[in-house]
């Protein structure tokens, strides 16, 4: 299939490698205009973290490994190029490298997401084509922030369905205030909502009387709410929510699912003492030592039991944070619940 906006020069010799590489295996494409897709998000999805080498290159011998050790646990699918797989720090050539490599690992009934969003309308269109080409099955789109004053409710919906319009693929809308410095706005997602090619939305911003109601104001369009974080992914799924895209999943994927199951069983009093224990876990790698610390949990793991997830190098990470090692030795984590 061609692409059907024209790709910035720099990324079409590496996309035309990656189209021979990994062909595409897109679910629901063939939607007719007009309707919407069906793809049902509900359940557990990791926000790969991407490995890097002491030499600052993307570890893809170690992404390879987690995706093997990914396969053996319940995901709904996986998510590449969010905050968690370092986004920002990416060339344009690496994030449809890490795309293609997910692809060709992941399993045909698992769905793959991968982040597109850019701070001009043009640039993520061409690039959420070129993820699509790539083999991702949905957009994950962040809302644009650098121009952050100029980031009315008005503006971002058009934004938003200029995209949605062009995409080949569904659109995921991706909320996370945290790092952007903007919440999309409530009334924007409810509008956004009735856009046939506009699936859900991730919301990382832990308002719970927001999801809600995103949840019952749209419970006529098919929308999908997914929880951003562990932290309140029990509240989120008690109001509706469809399922989460949660960091801990990179070290506590089996449990999470078990929630998740837990939840669409109506056994809460069991989730409830689940989501406890997640907790003190989900702060720390997401609050207290961020992005390197996950890796290092990753790692620590792995040297406990060899064949499970790796998190790479974290110099190397910290090299392209431009961040100093300073707490993230094996002992910051003794004493957190889920090292048992």
């Amino acid at each position: 299939m061609a692409l059907s906006i024209r790709l910035a020069s720099p990324l079409q010799p590496a996309l035309a490698a990656l189209c021979r590489a990994a062909p595409r295996q897109h679910r629901g494409l063939s939607t007719p205009s007009g309707q919407r897709h069906t793809l049902d998000l509900g359940g557990i999805f990791p926000p790969l973290a991407t490995p890097f080498s002491s030499t600052r290159e993307v570890d893809y011998a170690q992404l390879e490994e987690n995706l093997c050790r990914y396969a053996s646990i319940p995901f709904r699918g996986l998510v590449v190029l969010g905050s968690n797989g370092e986004y920002p720090y990416l060339a344009p050539r690496e994030r449809l490298e890490v795309v293609s490599c997910v692809r060709r690992a992941l399993p045909r009934d698992r769905l793959l997401l991968a982040g597109s969003g850019c701070e001009s309308t043009q640039a993520t269109i061409e690039l959420t084509s070129s993820m699509a080409e790539a083999g991702a099955d949905m957009a994950l789109v962040v809302t644009p922030c650098y121009y952050r004053g100029a980031m009315t409710s008005a503006a971002l919906v058009q934004h938003y369905t200029e995209v949605a319009d062009a995409s080949p693929i569904p659109v995921v809308l991706y909320s996370v205030p945290a790092n952007t410095g903007i919440d999309l706005p409530l009334e924007a997602v409810l509008t956004l909502a009735q856009h046939p090619n506009i699936l859900g939305i991730k919301d990382s911003g832990g308002d719970i009387t927001r999801m809600g109601l995103m949840v019952h104001k749209t419970r006529q369009e098919d929308f999908q709410v997914l929880a951003g974080s562990a932290g309140f992914l029990l509240a989120s799924y008690a109001l509706g929510a469809s399922g989460g895209i949660c960091a801990l999943a990179n070290v506590l994927g089996a449990p999470l699912c078990q929630l998740d199951h837990l939840c669409r069983e109506g056994r809460w009093k069991e989730a409830r003492d689940l989501q406890h224990r997640f907790i003190e876990p989900n702060m720390a790698v997401t609050r207290r030592f961020g992005i390197p610390g996950l890796k290092k949990a990753m790692e620590c793991g792995k040297a406990q039991e060899p064949g499970t997830l790796g998190g790479g190098d974290v110099a190397g990470t910290q090299a392209r944070r431009k961040e100093k090692a300073t707490h993230l030795t094996p002992s910051c984590w003794t004493g957190l619940p889920w090292a048992e």
